[in-house]
């Protein structure tokens, strides 16, 4: 479509090179949400990635960024870009579904949280919220109450986009915002990211507070990123975590490969792969050594009891959010699979969810010993690339992709750890393929660091 405006912050080079333009007065904030607005009203009948847009909200937010900017006030590097933010966060002006058709309004906080109120003292402009499956306990993107977006990796064949981060997903690789905002509970943002071609980022728990955050699992929740790069990740995660901890922006620079020594966890992490998958990734493996990443075999025998928690975990204490009573009197209004395993929760004991939690707790402190002499941890972010909606139809099968699709990322949540999915060279279909790396708890410059250079090995650079 001509009249169709490029993507501004990706046609000037991610939110650096935007950012200098704004401030030499080439572009203005006014203009580049003009033109994410005017993309959105294109494409998005097709792509379904919004939940709702905040048109005249975010242009007069626009306007007072640039006049803020003319009278010589530098908010930082976040100034006048236009970001999108999941339909689980409370933002003043617009509604709040988390993905559902449930009446919310007696459950949800109606108090902007630490994140968001962050963001506008950032100086961004919040374009809308994003579609997501319904209170975020989905992995694959599909969604009966608020439809499906459409993965724009394949313009053919409808494919999921990963969730619960879906519409985040898409509107990223769409170029429907400057950034987008998502949650991770068990791969949330990086799933959507790995199938949909761009950059994710999971923080560890608790460094951005999840307050004004619709809950899933209260002790897992994590705020991330969903970007073009690194870079523009490493640029918003430093600002941000400046604003809400104090202290001065510190850039985050990228690691020296040659000396960087990045841990395999050869079993469960990478079983089990596509072909696709496999020649992707080891291809993104030769391109690493190549730039002087060594590699070294690591164990992670902590990873599989993912699979004894969160199905005990989950479904309780989405039940202990909603609460039985309504969950049992409305369960008709919500997506049949998402229902069928929150009632799964209704049949469990207190002394099982305990005894779960306790384990996690043993294990997130054992399995930091597996990062010895490892900078990272390394492996594909999914098992697959993303496969068609029409595949899914079935519910068994459903589940099992389901299954396969968090075995590498809900880990990273069950242990504490922060994580990043970064896009690999697409295998022989074209289709996305995400590398994971794995860090400690509150190890995000680092983690940032390693990815800014791994990002730049794996595009031949």
């Amino acid at each position: 479509m001509t009249d169709v405006p490029e993507d501004p912050v990706a046609s000037a080079g991610g939110l650096r090179a935007a950012g200098e333009l704004l401030r030499s007065g080439k572009i203005t904030s006014e203009q580049m949400t003009l033109d994410y607005l005017t993309r959105i009203r294109a494409l998005d009948p097709h792509l379904g990635a919004f939940e709702h847009v905040a048109h005249e909200q975010a242009l007069e937010t626009a306007r007072a960024v640039d006049k803020l900017l003319a009278s010589g006030t530098d908010l930082g590097p976040l100034m006048g870009m236009p970001v999108s933010v999941k339909d689980l966060f409370t933002v003043a002006g617009m509604p709040l579904t988390a993905g559902s058709r449930l009446d919310l309004s007696a459950i949800v906080d109606c108090r902007e949280g630490p994140f968001i109120q962050s963001l506008r003292q950032a100086g961004c402009v919040l374009l809308g919220k994003t579609r997501m499956v319904e209170f975020a306990y989905g992995i694959t993107g599909l969604s009966q109450p608020r439809g499906t977006p459409w993965n724009p990796c394949d313009h053919q064949v409808q494919r999921i986009p990963g969730g619960s981060s879906s519409g985040a997903g898409v509107a990223m690789a769409a170029g429907l915002c400057a950034v987008a905002i998502g949650t991770d509970t068990g791969g949330s943002v990086r799933v959507p990211a790995a199938l949909c071609g761009v950059f994710g980022l999971k923080t560890t728990f608790g460094i951005w507070p999840t307050q004004g955050v619709f809950p899933l699992a209260p002790e897992l929740d994590t705020i991330g990123l969903l970007t073009r790069s690194a870079d523009d990740a490493a640029i918003f995660y430093a600002d941000i975590t400046r604003l809400l901890h104090g202290g001065n922006y510190k850039e985050i620079r990228p690691a020296l490969l040659p000396g960087t020594i990045l841990g395999v966890p050869k079993a469960y992490f990478w079983e089990d792969l596509t072909s696709e998958v496999s020649i992707v990734a080891s291809r993104a493996v030769d391109l690493l050594v190549s730039a002087g990443v060594k590699f070294t075999q690591v164990s992670f025998p902590e990873a599989s009891e993912r699979e004894s928690y969160f199905p005990i975990s989950m479904p309780v204490q989405l039940l202990n959010t909603l609460g039985r009573e309504r969950f049992e009197a409305s369960r008709h209004l919500m997506d049949p699979v998402i229902a069928e395993r929150t009632a799964q929760g209704l049949d469990i004991l207190a002394t099982q969810l305990l005894e779960v939690e306790m384990r996690r707790k043993r294990s997130a402190s054992r399995a930091l010993s597996r990062f010895q002499g490892v900078n990272a941890v390394v492996s594909p972010t999914t098992a697959s690339a993303a496969p068609s909606v029409a595949s899914l139809a079935d519910y068994n099968e459903a589940y099992r992709q389901a299954l396969n699709m968090t075995r590498n990322t809900q880990p990273a949540n069950y242990l504490g750890l922060c994580a990043a999915s970064l896009p690999m060279p697409v295998g022989a279909q074209g289709l996305p393929v995400g590398l994971q790396l794995m860090s400690p708890a509150g190890h995000e410059e680092g983690l940032l660091a390693i990815a800014l250079s791994v990002e730049k090995a794996l595009a031949g650079g």
